[in-house]
């Protein structure tokens, strides 16, 4: 039996399939200090419900501990061995300034401080040749400095290993009796680019300690984690290379998007995940997940495949405040789930979920089906101190629903600037996609956002406020490896590219093996893929692997749709040999929604005052568990649920397709 959980800043998400075969989902406060105690009891609660023990339930997690320990900066006591001279590589980085125009912009400091950077006598050519032998004799002394310096996990990254492994081996046998986790560079990223790569391997090793710790503590044998890169991998996998894991709650979801939308025909999609403390955005053009290696995370860059999500601090309980200028503004800073918003019953500051309750979007409905009861008094009294704030910065009097008001416009503004981010800004026309939205506050902002970016169309899925864990639970178990080879595309040593997949791929059917996938079609995939450039480039496209005839075409076409022009002379440079393998899970059984009698159109189940405008208009409100497909809804109009609700104003028409999708036309 398997079971999805997401782990959220304000709620826990559970799906799980319940007696009947149908799933359900529940939702528990979060518990910030230490997360595992909220999944803990959620798994509790299941297995007594579905009369079975935690240890026999399989288990997907989409977790936040990796993310939100590199923004704290809470991780390990972590050590770097590398190339004596490449010491302060973490230090250093690259050219490029954070901010172009601040003459005092500086950077985050390290996440290994100085004193635990250590250099060791060896040099390797780029292309292998050993030009300096490690000296093996002088491990000895490493090791006693490495044990009296007290570290928890150590990060071992030379120069070249990608091109010649054999010396990290040697630096991880001798490091092996100091007991603490090794993070390898050849086995974790073997790829050129040494800031890239050792930052990337830093950030592996300072979080081993802290993931591997979580995932004892929650005593699950049979438990998988998503990736940032939108797949799974079992639990001991994740406590070795946690880097893997730092987007893994938003990955859940963009899976769980696309798999709804696929039921909707609507291949082209922008996803919009709205929860307590963020919205993460991801633009799937024809049903693919778009991944990159150049994301940062906590401004420390991270070269292993993530999803392409962008983030902004807006969720339902970002804060609201007037600046020092007088401005409204709306996060990035979150009341969290403690004490959260003052509609939940111990906060004072105001943020978008008390506006949203004074505006009445909630239709007169608590959360969580009625289990959570909001208090509206508390929201109006957090409103109205930040309305005295406004009215005192602009000598103007300001009303508290107009304050709310105000909170919804702003709050709404920087999740629009996320939206063009993922696809104006990139060349995409969003007219043409649908918005997929989820996440427990989505369906409030997602129809005016769609009409700020001419979107025409909206899906709302089922159980929309439990979509990353339902994508969780639906991921496939995969694995990326990667290896630098720099070859000439149109080269006479293009056959080792052949050989170098050949190897990977065995590789790669050995380790899904271990996973308990047997070496067959059906269970096992994978798909090679080149990063690949123009001589002389610096950075490079990702580009399908089908032959070597066919490549240099494909990348001139892909250059074209990325950057408005192919240079079709110029010589094409494979530079990396990219292989991602899938192990196939069981995919979940579809659920069909009864149909009513004929498409028509169904009458609310109750109504309630909105507020659009300063002064309310009264609208219908429906219970979404009561929607048959093939309903029609009256507009404007308030969906509620267990898990979110949505919000429909006039001006766009609504129903219920085949598979319980609520589908908004603008």
């Amino acid at each position: 039996m398997r079971v999805g959980v997401d782990t959220g800043g304000t709620f826990t998400d559970f799906v799980y399939a319940a007696r009947d075969g149908r799933l359900s989902i529940f939702k528990l406060a979060s518990t910030p200090a230490d997360p595992s105690r909220a999944i803990a009891e959620g798994l509790r609660r299941i297995g007594r419900e579905v009369n079975l023990s935690v240890g026999e339930l399989e288990i997907v997690h989409g977790t936040t501990v990796g993310t939100n320990a590199l923004l704290q900066r809470r991780g390990a006591r972590a050590a770097l061995v590398t190339t004596a001279g490449f010491e302060d590589v973490l230090a250093i980085g690259r050219q490029a300034r954070p901010a172009l125009y601040d003459l005092d912009a500086g950077r985050p400091e390290a996440i290994i401080p100085r004193a635990l950077r250590f250099g060791v006598l060896e040099r390797v050519a780029a292309t292998g040749e050993v030009l300096e032998a490690l000296d093996a004799g002088a491990l000895a002394g490493l090791t006693e400095r490495l044990r009296r310096a007290r570290v928890e996990s150590v990060a071992i990254c030379l120069l070249f290993s990608f091109a010649h492994p054999e010396h990290e081996r040697l630096i991880a046998r001798a490091l092996e009796s100091l007991g603490v986790p090794l993070s390898v560079s050849h086995e974790i990223l073997p790829e050129y680019r040494e800031f890239e790569r050792t930052s990337t391997v830093a950030i592996n090793a300072y979080l081993q300690p802290l993931m591997g710790a979580y995932l004892k503590k929650l005593r699950a044998p049979r438990l998988r984690v998503m990736q940032s890169s939108g797949g799974s991998i079992s639990a001991g996998a994740a406590a070795r290379e946690p880097v893997r894991t730092i987007l893994s709650g938003p990955a859940g979801g963009v899976v769980g998007a696309i798999d709804a939308a696929r039921a909707a025909r609507s291949p082209d999609i922008i996803t919009f995940d709205m929860g307590g403390t963020s919205t993460d955005v991801a633009l799937c053009a024809g049903g693919v997940m778009r991944t990159t290696n150049e994301a940062t995370v906590a401004a420390l860059p991270v070269a292993v495949p993530v999803l392409d999500i962008h983030t902004v601090g807006a969720g339902g309980g970002s804060i609201a405040r007037v600046d020092a200028g007088g401005s409204l503004r709306v996060g990035p800073e979150s009341a969290g789930a403690s004490p959260g918003p003052a509609a939940y019953g111990r906060g004072t500051l105001p943020t978008v979920t008390d506006a949203n309750l004074l505006l009445g979007r909630f239709g007169g409905a608590g959360l969580l089906g009625g289990d959570f009861e909001l208090d509206e008094r508390r929201a109006h009294d957090a409103l109205a101190g930040l309305a005295r704030e406004m009215s005192a910065a602009s000598g103007r009097a300001t009303t508290a629903h107009e304050a709310a008001l105000g909170v919804v416009r702003v709050v709404n503004a920087g999740m629009e600037r996320a939206l063009r981010v993922v696809s104006v800004e990139r060349g995409f026309d969003s007219r043409a996609f649908t918005l997929v939205s989820f996440g427990g506050a989505g369906g409030l902002h997602a129809v005016a956002l769609a009409a700020s970016l001419h979107i025409p169309r909206v899906i709302v899925p089922l159980r929309p406020g439990a979509l990353s864990a339902l994508g969780a639970l639906a991921s496939d178990v995969v694995l990326d490896a990667s290896r630098t080879v720099m070859l000439d595309a149109s080269g006479d040593r293009l056959g080792e590219l052949d050989i170098t997949f050949r190897q990977m791929e065995r590789a790669a059917r050995a380790a899904l093996k271990r996973e308990g996938f047997r070496d067959e079609r059906r269970e096992q995939r994978h798909a090679p893929s080149v990063a690949a450039r123009y001589k002389g480039q610096s950075f490079e496209l990702e580009i399908e692997w089908k032959s070597r005839r066919t490549l240099a075409a494909a990348f001139h076409r892909a250059h074209l749709a990325r950057y408005g022009y192919a240079q079709t002379e110029s010589a094409v440079e494979i530079v990396s040999a990219r292989l991602r393998s899938r192990g196939i899970v069981g995919r979940l059984k579809r659920e069909r929604v009864e149909r009513s009698a004929g498409d028509s159109i169904v009458a609310p189940h109750k109504s309630a005052p909105v507020y659009f405008t300063v002064k309310p208009a009264r609208v219908g409100v429906y219970e979404r568990e009561r929607l048959r497909a093939g309903a029609r809804l009256k507009t404007p109009c308030i969906v509620t649920e267990y898990s979110s609700t949505t919000l429909v104003p006039a001006r766009a028409r609504a129903r219920v397709d085949a598979d319980g999708n609520l589908i908004i036309e603008l």
